[in-house]
């Protein structure tokens, strides 16, 4: 077992006894630390913009790929996304939210709605605990669970809880797609990279077929705007930009439990929502017609279908 996982099981091990509050603060200044540490490679590591061989562009010869999700955490979050996806649609644009199937009650007329109204809905982990991926007993028990998840909810994907990962475990999951890494975010528990901003095809060795890892390329929300204390986007601009201009995939993962509507006084691990939508105009004023708001299914389609197994990315080495 090597560092990062003995780190993890003891954070996760002692995480009930800490107070949410002394978390945050302890979070805050070890962010701070490696901020100064991997100002090379975050936010923009360029040696991430290489794209596939045999990469053929993007539908209609878009500049880049948009592509929106939403980890919906806790109950908070979930009370929240539909004012979340009428924002979106105000806007013009259209994301996936994702769901954790056993730590709040799902309610089926949200996915009916978010459904009807052209979103897309997928499992993000099964209860979010920090163990999904603890040993391969653990993670085959739920993994049957989260594929139940699936069939029920008409849904192909998953996103990882915290980014864990273990890439070559997800072929027992019924998707065609994930999102669980990221291209470069030393931030995370399990730091290890995808190293690209473009997807990847993570093909099956013991058996034909794969799934479609979407790493995510724009820094998360809650490390932005809680854990830095960022107090503007002038870092999402600026990464998205440079994913822009090198045409691959800008892939914002954000949650509707740090967005405040408005409704209440900002609590400490909240943002105005104002933030989301000036990034969602800032992409509509500057890139007006050049970009592809697709759906990770979408995307995920896509890929498979233009490039296919004959051009096979990395796969992701995990322990």
């Amino acid at each position: 077992m090597n560092f990062n996982n003995l780190r993890n099981r003891f954070f996760y091990t002692t995480k009930p006894l800490i107070p949410r509050p002394l978390q945050i603060v302890l979070r805050r200044r070890i962010a701070q630390k490696k901020r100064r540490k991997y100002t090379h490679t975050w936010p923009i590591d360029h040696n991430s913009a290489s794209p596939p061989p045999g990469w053929i562009g993007w539908p209609d010869g878009k500049k880049f790929a948009l592509v929106l999700s939403h980890d919906v955490d806790n109950q908070k979050g979930q009370d929240r996304v539909l004012e979340l996806a009428k924002l979106e649609m105000r806007l013009g644009f259209h994301s996936a939210f994702n769901f954790v199937p056993e730590r709040y009650a799902n309610h089926a007329e949200i996915k009916k709605y978010l459904r009807a109204n052209g979103f897309e809905i997928n499992a993000h982990g099964l209860v979010h605990d920090g163990n999904l991926f603890k040993n391969k007993k653990i993670f085959g028990q739920r993994a049957r669970k989260i594929n139940r998840y699936l069939q029920e909810w008409e849904s192909t994907g998953f996103t990882s809880p915290s980014m864990h990962h273990n890439l070559s475990w997800l072929h027992t999951l019924n998707i065609t797609h994930s999102i669980s890494t990221f291209d470069t975010d030393p931030f995370e528990p399990q730091p290890d990279s995808a190293g690209t901003i473009f997807p990847l095809w993570i093909g099956n060795r013991q058996h034909k077929g794969g799934f479609v890892e979407l790493p995510y390329t724009m820094p998360q929300d809650h490390l932005l705007f809680v854990i830095l204390q960022e107090k503007s986007i002038d870092i999402w601009k600026r990464k998205l930009d440079w994913i822009a201009e090198k045409g691959g995939m800008v892939l914002l993962n954000t949650h509707s439990d740090y967005m405040n509507f408005g409704d209440h006084r900002l609590s400490g691990e909240e943002y105005p929502v104002g933030y989301y939508a000036d990034l969602l105009d800032y992409i509509n004023d500057t890139y007006a017609c050049q970009y592809w708001n697709a759906l990770p299914g979408e995307v995920a389609w896509f890929w498979e279908k233009s490039l296919g197994e004959n051009f096979l990315n990395k796969e992701i080495k995990s322990d």
